[in-house]
């Protein structure tokens, strides 16, 4: 097997050397858990845009470059970036999640107003999806929306709700449709943060910051237009949604990012003089996990190739979030092991503070955690890939009275 790549995947692999060279001093640090990106973090999203290597296949009206869907081209721009240990890019629930939604089923005039300032990260999305009692069961959202005068007047509650309390907009899962069943009853609505009604709470989690959040919504107005697809389309559109996140969270690209700072750090790390990577019982477990690094990024390339060829990829899809949290809460375990006594105690700095390198390698172990929770759990990513993927009995229900 040649995997040497053809000229015209050399000539861009250069090209990024050399964006690299002259620019790879303005990234932004890696790592560090989620907070709203500051300026240097925005230059540099603007840079990526101008360059193309962020927003490479979204249309130029609406803020892309407008390239052609190029599997090979997306590896070399994520393995680049990954090999030079600087930023890809921003990736949140606007840019990863909401973008291709509204690519895919919202109407132009969404578009227009939504995917430029995303991508570029002027507007910052959080999800309202989960709520108390039903964050499994998402087709059981009990939030309101009645459409009164030209406006959807909402009420409810939505818990764990990532980036809230600064985030700019929301893109809503409500009940619209009290009459219908579950699934049939839902829409998906955006609307700002900033509306009147709406008291976005933080949670503090572990970390020491606050990256969740509890909304309550009390007669919150959201105008009639801002419905993606329609009335009762809402567990559609969200299910289009789901889809894309959790390509996010088992991003094989960041994943790869990731394992090249890990063997930085077991490279540069000394016990007596002796580079932990040169260590049996450290460079056993990182070439365990370099492995499995590579064959996650040839998984993502077989999804990628089946989706450019318009084949449902099944159950090789539904194991991307399991797999993709379940490799990075390994790849931060190695490295707080490795940093030792550094990699025990934790102080938050704040949340706009930039950490070093072993708080933030604490931060993104902590994080990783939550995360094989967020986005849907381990233990129900493994049902719906046994149920959906594999075709096995339904778990049993728990009946009342039974013994």
């Amino acid at each position: 097997m040649d995997l040497t790549l053809s000229e015209p995947y050399q000539a861009l692999q250069a090209e990024i050397r050399a964006f690299v060279a002259d620019y790879g001093h303005l990234s932004p640090k890696l790592g560090g858990g989620r907070k709203r990106p500051d300026q240097k973090t925005l230059d540099w999203q603007k840079r990526l845009l101008e360059h193309g290597y962020v927003g490479r296949t979204i249309p130029q009206e609406y803020g892309g470059a407008g390239r052609q869907p190029d599997i090979m081209e997306a590896s070399v721009i994520a393995s680049e970036f990954a090999r030079a240990n600087i930023y890809a890019g921003l990736t949140n629930q606007g840019i990863s999640m909401l973008v291709p939604t509204l690519l895919e089923v919202g109407t132009d005039e969404q578009k227009r107003d939504y995917v430029g300032p995303t991508i570029r990260g002027d507007i910052i999305w959080c999800q309202g999806y989960s709520e108390p009692g039903n964050g499994s069961d998402l087709a059981n959202a009990q939030t309101k929306a009645e459409l009164k005068d030209g406006h959807w007047i909402v009420n409810g509650q939505k818990i764990w709700t990532s980036s809230a309390h600064y985030a700019d907009m929301m893109f809503l899962l409500c009940r619209t449709e009290p009459n219908a069943s579950k699934h049939e009853g839902l829409s998906y609505l955006l609307l700002s943060m900033k509306s009147d009604g709406l008291d976005a709470r933080p949670l503090k989690t572990m970390t020491g910051r606050s990256e969740f959040n509890e909304v309550f919504f009390t007669d919150v107005k959201v105008p009639e237009t801002q419905i993606v697809l329609g009335r009762g389309k809402g567990w559609y559109v969200a299910n289009i949604t789901l889809k894309h996140e959790r390509l996010m969270l088992g991003d094989a690209g960041k994943t790869n990012a990731r394992l090249e700072q890990l063997i930085s750090l077991l490279s540069k790390t000394e016990i007596d003089g002796v580079p932990l990577i040169r260590m049996p019982e450290y460079r056993d477990r990182l070439l365990r996990l370099q492995g499995e690094v590579l064959a996650w990024k040839a998984h993502n390339l077989r999804l990628l190739t089946e989706a450019a060829q318009g084949i449902d990829s099944g159950v090789k899809r539904a194991i991307v979030k399991y797999g993709g949290t379940m490799l990075g809460y390994r790849l931060s375990s190695l490295a707080v092991d490795a940093l030792g006594s550094a990699g025990l105690p934790y102080e938050s700095l704040g949340e706009d503070a930039e950490d070093d390198d072993a708080t933030t390698w604490n931060i993104d172990y902590m994080y990783d955690v939550g995360l094989m929770i967020g986005g849907g759990s381990s233990n129900i990513q493994k049902n719906i890939i046994g149920e959906r993927g594999l075709d096995l009995p339904r778990e049993p229900k728990f009946v009342a009275g039974m013994r």
